[in-house]
């Protein structure tokens, strides 16, 4: 038993013999238990031995892709491999942005922080190219979706939307995973990609994913992914059993 669905088995065991290959994932949700503080997301067990694993098979690059800003990412999973990083939603590239749009960013910050701070146990997190609007820990659900419908009319129609479970990102660019997806895989010019996902923005990587890569949906809810595990706990066991293959 590995402990992976046998159909996902299938594709992994067919995915490992193929080279260049890219194992791309998510963090928080996949490799981290979703929490109301973001900074407070610690990797599961056993995720960062699987990724160095991963990282260290002949012809395998392994890239972390976030929502998060690059060296938010960094910081909160404390992971020092030799990976590629992914920031911002594909906005960042293996390191931050430059100072060009934080103007507009800062801008967006006056605006909510005032509505956000009217409601107990909502947060405004600050990002590189956006801000997002935490509602998970609002004990009143109904303020907790009358803050995320507020947010989403005050922003400015240029704004990217990305809404997810229980928070609402508003970006300065139109940046997503889908594109930064298929620029990583043209850049290591890989034969195959793995891409794991848990929320509405992974969708954009997973349509991204051509025939014969493997899109893999982590929990609950609707997706175009072919593959789903049950939790993060899942995910690593998937991340174990590929390493077992390509070793």
């Amino acid at each position: 038993m590995t402990g992976v669905p046998a159909d996902l088995d299938a594709a992994l065991a067919e995915l490992a013999g193929r080279r260049p290959l890219l194992v791309a994932s998510d963090y928080d949700g996949v490799l981290s238990r979703l929490v109301g503080d973001p900074s407070a997301a610690t990797p599961e067990p056993g995720a960062e031995a699987a990724l160095e694993r991963l990282a260290a098979a002949t012809g395998v690059t392994v890239a972390l892709v976030s929502g998060r800003g690059v060296r938010d990412l960094q910081e909160t999973s404390g992971f020092r491999g030799t990976y590629r990083w992914v920031g911002s939603h594909g906005a960042e590239l293996d390191g931050p942005l430059t100072g060009e749009l934080a103007d507009r960013r800062d801008a967006l910050v006056r605006l909510l922080q005032p509505v956000v701070a009217q409601v107990p146990g909502a947060r405004l997190e600050i990002k590189p190219a956006s801000v997002a609007v935490h509602v998970r820990e609002v004990a009143d659900r109904p303020a907790a979706a009358a803050l995320l419908a507020q947010a989403d009319a005050l922003a400015d129609p240029s704004l990217t939307k990305k809404p997810g479970k229980e928070v609402l990102e508003l970006a300065v660019t139109a940046a997503d995973k889908g594109a930064a997806l298929q620029r990583l895989r043209a850049e290591v010019g890989a034969a195959a990609a793995i891409y794991l996902g848990d929320d509405v923005t992974d969708e954009d990587a997973f349509r991204a994913l051509p025939p014969g890569d493997v899109a893999v949906k982590v929990g609950e809810g609707e997706t175009v992914a072919p593959y789903r595990v049950a939790d993060v706990p899942g995910a690593v066991a998937l991340l174990d059993r590929l390493a077992d293959l390509l070793a």
